[in-house]
């Protein structure tokens, strides 16, 4: 399936979105980056594993000043019960709007390339356990929007400036906390930079 991508260098159109607990989030944030996060339906044990990365090093993102925000195809409802807690803004997308405007996409290899084995594996180990200890809660049998979405990944400026972008080839295929660090620095790099040589 073909699509039109969102490319480093691009602006984006600004959103006011509904998170699933109520509140409002604007993407852009006028004052921080937004780490714009497409994730695949409520429950999913492969997209779990990586949030609780996310979750253990939220403060660090929020003191490199990135705000996140992860999007699901999943109605609120439904991730309601999978996302009490998560200390960033959810929002659901059952009609895929944000998906189709980012050029997110479905593909049978999200889950049949070798890449992704090992993680699902692991996803699964941990999510089952979790899901016995209670800290967890199992997917829908037949989840809203399929089990073959992609992840991505958009970091972006206050002015909707994309500064950088990455489109998974298959389901655990997303920037880690590191490398969205990383990508934060670099921005205060350029910024510290420019601000000096305006100095002088």
């Amino acid at each position: 399936m073909s699509r039109s991508t969102v490319e480093p260098g691009s602006t984006v159109d600004g959103h006011s979105l509904t998170t699933v607990s109520g509140d409002r989030v604007a993407v852009p944030d006028p004052e921080r980056l937004i780490h714009l996060q497409f994730r695949r339906f409520a429950g999913c044990p492969v997209c779990n594993l990586h949030l609780r990365s996310v979750v253990r090093r939220h403060r660090e993102i929020e003191a490199a000043g990135v705000r996140e925000v992860v999007v699901f195809h999943s109605p609120a409802e439904e991730l309601a019960p999978h996302t009490a807690g998560l200390p960033f803004a959810v929002v659901a997308d059952p009609a895929r709007r944000l998906y189709a405007e980012y050029g997110v996409e479905r593909s049978p290899r999200a889950l049949l390339s070798p890449r992704a084995w090992g993680p699902i594996v692991r996803a699964v180990l941990s999510g089952a356990w979790n899901v016995v200890r209670g800290r967890e809660r199992l997917p829908a049998g037949s989840p809203h929007g399929g089990r073959l979405g992609l992840p991505a990944d958009f970091l972006i400026a206050p002015d909707g400036l994309v500064l950088a972008a990455k489109y998974g080839e298959h389901v655990y295929d997303q920037w880690s906390v590191d490398e969205l660090l990383e990508l934060a620095a670099r921005r205060d790099a350029r910024t510290t930079g420019r601000a000096a040589d305006a100095e002088r």
